[in-house]
């Protein structure tokens, strides 16, 4: 059975994630490439050589132990499952037989991405055999959503994560965005709300930003950006500044 957890400092509560280890499952991954890497029993933090700004799952799982542990369980039940067509049953039903009861809306990943066609499929085709549950991801992995288009139900509900190798599908294919920025008038300028809770991620509503979050690399211009949300009380997640998200209603089932 696969790992899932249950909402967390930004998400409701009803929210279930699904996350795989970041950065090594994002192929796709730029700007924000960065992955804990495991020696001796010690894990550090590694940015890619284009990491503009890091990835805030991929420092959870240096600090967290368990954390580390439940994604990569979950990344190496993936891969077990095979290649090919066969491979992509096989994820299928184990995402199925793995998804918690009575879910009503699954973020796919809070952590990695989907880092093969054949598992991008394993999901479209749970989010079609669950036509009463919300799955909505953020990624990087536009080729594999481009090879579907047309194909993707209302329940799937993706965007595209601004800052990876295939920004260009953006344009050409009309995908909903999102955008890392790292002051609130940054997302003023390019005409964007920042979404703090997911609910615009949930739905189809245009593009949007996020507030950049999490440590960052020393004397980056991000590390310098964060330094200023912090004095600004502008970082992080908790229960003081939590917003309480409106869910969308999916098929009558909220």
């Amino acid at each position: 059975m696969l790992k899932f957890s249950k909402g967390n400092a930004k998400l409701d509560k009803l929210v279930h994630t699904f996350s795989l280890p970041a950065g090594k499952t994002c192929p796709g991954a730029l700007d924000c490439k960065s992955m804990a890497i495991e020696s001796n029993g010690n894990r550090t933090i590694k940015d890619g050589p284009h990491t503009k700004f890091r990835c805030f799952a991929a420092s959870q799982e240096v600090l967290y132990t368990n954390t580390y542990e439940s994604r990569l369980f979950n990344l190496n039940s993936l891969k077990a499952c095979g290649k090919g067509q066969s491979g992509q049953n096989k994820m299928t039903k184990l995402i199925l037989s793995s998804l918690p009861k009575k879910a009503k809306y699954i973020r796919i990943h809070v952590s990695g991405d989907f880092f093969a066609q054949s598992y991008f499929n394993a999901w479209l085709c749970v989010a079609v055999a669950n036509p009463r549950i919300l799955f909505y991801a953020y990624t990087k992995s536009l080729q594999f959503w481009v090879t579907k288009l047309g194909f993707i139900p209302s329940n799937f509900v993706l965007t595209a994560s601004v800052g990876g190798k295939h920004d260009r599908m953006i344009t050409t294919h009309r995908l909903r965005s999102a955008r890392v920025v790292y002051t609130e008038s940054e997302a003023a300028n390019f005409g964007l709300s920042i979404d703090h809770d997911d609910s615009l991620a949930m739905t189809n509503s245009g593009d949007f930003a996020l507030l950049l979050h999490g440590s960052q690399p020393a004397q980056s211009e991000a590390a310098k950006a964060w330094s200023k949300l912090r004095k600004a009380g502008k970082s992080g997640y908790n229960s003081k500044n939590k917003v309480k998200a409106k869910l969308p209603v999916l098929n009558g089932n909220i």
